[in-house]
């Protein structure tokens, strides 16, 4: 056997010369090498996500809206693939110019380099696709708003305005080298850019849509519109959570001395805290632990971590998650209480989680972090200085009323110019039939008059 594997090794090096003398690559070309590998592998990580959003929103809901859910949301990321590659891309990181501070502008209809350039540390073609990444996760965290109800042709229309109109301009103000950069705002890997952008827009989508039929009753009192799945619903949170690593570690875009793992460790360390106290706090207040609480606990730890994941110690990691956990339960109830109909929890799991894991940032952030990653400074509690604190809030206020009132404006327009729901006969039937001529479920069918699902 090793005869005939020495043999096969000197026939390849005489057939392949350049395999048995070439250089070894470069310091710099391998670190390129393993930095886009890296970015690559978490950017499929983040896709990969949409899996869950797919299996989450399909849980959360009825039957009735399975293969429509399902659907709409393979059609939007691949819209919002084309949108972001004409336009979205080069707002957000486009070159410098008289505007920079508040929009990026150039490589519109985005035109890489085939590889990377001498000195570089990873093509532009691998930070296209974690950044386009990104933006569709935002958006479909904007989904959360217009579940059961809204037309299909909403979804298509909103889309190209949010990832060209809303999207962009955020991330440009953070990550894009605007005014909030400047200014020091830390959101490591978007609690701000990517989960309250989303969900403020389906705050304003709900809103506009009005609540689905039957959730409330004339008295004001809610009645509960149970998802038909729980264990797709389960399963939605672990492939997100398994995601969230592509999400958060991969925002390092380098392998360098590892870094990357220490993120990954205070990513856990979040979610953990979430998914406890959001079960332990549900369980105290009524009386049964509930299965539904513990999962949006669970997301709602790894979004508040998100934005801080690179500045905090574990410590404070864990406690963010606890934190963000008990916030989850109490802020669900607030918007079932104020006649909000969030069918998936997008307002307290995306919104309320993301501000408070934007504003963590001032209070655990450390110096020593904060050097390191090269953004702001350290919070209240390593520094005594209230300044990051500030800048937290100032980046969670300008951005929240930037997304807030463009989304009314957008969805206002549409809905006056062509109407944003669904008539009552159709949300009753369910928008599989209504609008796509079939059932996500084809076994479960029924006559119109007998659907109750």
């Amino acid at each position: 056997m090793v005869k005939k594997m020495l043999f096969t090794l000197g026939a390849l090096s005489l057939l392949f010369p350049a395999m048995a003398f070439a250089e070894d690559p470069s310091a710099g070309t391998l670190n390129m090498g393993l930095n886009s590998l890296w970015i690559l592998v978490a950017a499929v990580l983040v896709i990969l996500m949409q899996g869950g959003f797919i299996l989450l929103e399909t849980g959360s809901t009825r039957m009735k809206n399975a293969g429509h859910v399902a659907g709409k949301t393979i059609f939007t990321l691949g819209l919002c693939t084309l949108v972001y590659w004409a336009v979205g891309y080069g707002l957000t990181f486009g070159g410098s110019s008289s505007i920079s501070q508040f929009i990026g502008w150039g490589d519109f209809f985005f035109s890489p380099a085939k590889a990377a350039a001498e000195g570089e540390n990873y093509p532009s073609t691998v930070f296209f696709m974690f950044q386009l990444a990104f933006a569709a996760v935002s958006l479909s965290i904007a989904w959360g708003g217009f579940a059961e109800r809204a037309k299909l042709s909403v979804y298509l229309i909103f889309t190209i305005l949010f990832t060209a109109l809303i999207y962009p301009v955020i991330a440009h103000w953070i990550w894009g080298g605007g005014w909030l950069a400047e200014d020091g705002a830390q959101d490591f890997a978007g609690s701000t850019v990517v989960h309250l952008t989303g969900a403020i827009a389906a705050f304003a989508a709900t809103v506009l849509l009005k609540p689905r039929i039957g959730k409330f009753n004339k008295d004001g009192s809610a009645n509960e519109i149970l998802g038909h799945n729980q264990v797709f619903s389960a399963l939605s949170v672990l492939l997100l959570w398994v995601g969230w690593f592509g999400f958060n570690a991969g925002s390092t875009v380098a392998v360098g001395d590892g870094f990357f793992g220490y993120v990954a460790f205070n990513t856990q360390l979040g979610a953990a805290g979430g998914a406890v106290a959001a079960l332990l706090v549900s369980w105290a207040l009524l009386g049964k632990a509930d299965i539904g609480s513990m999962l949006n606990g669970a997301l709602a730890g790894l979004v508040a971590i998100t934005a801080s994941c690179a500045f905090v110690d574990p410590w404070a990691a864990v406690v963010i998650g606890l934190i963000a956990g008990v916030l989850v339960v109490f802020s669900a109830k607030f918007f079932e209480k104020v006649k909000v109909d969030d069918p998936i929890f997008a307002l307290s799991v995306h919104g309320v989680a993301g501000i408070w894991g934007t504003l963590a940032n001032g209070i655990f952030a450390t110096k020593e972090l904060a050097e390191k990653v090269g953004i702001g400074e350290g919070g209240v509690i390593d520094t005594g200085n209230w300044h990051q604190l500030w800048v937290q809030f100032e980046s969670v206020v300008v951005c929240g009323a930037y997304v807030l009132v463009v989304s009314f404006v957008l969805l206002g327009l549409i809905k006056a110019i062509m109407g944003l729901r669904v008539t009552e006969e159709q949300e009753i039937v369910g928008l599989d039939l209504s609008e796509h001529g079939t059932y996500g479920y084809p076994e479960q069918m029924k006559k119109a008059g007998q659907i109750d699902n």
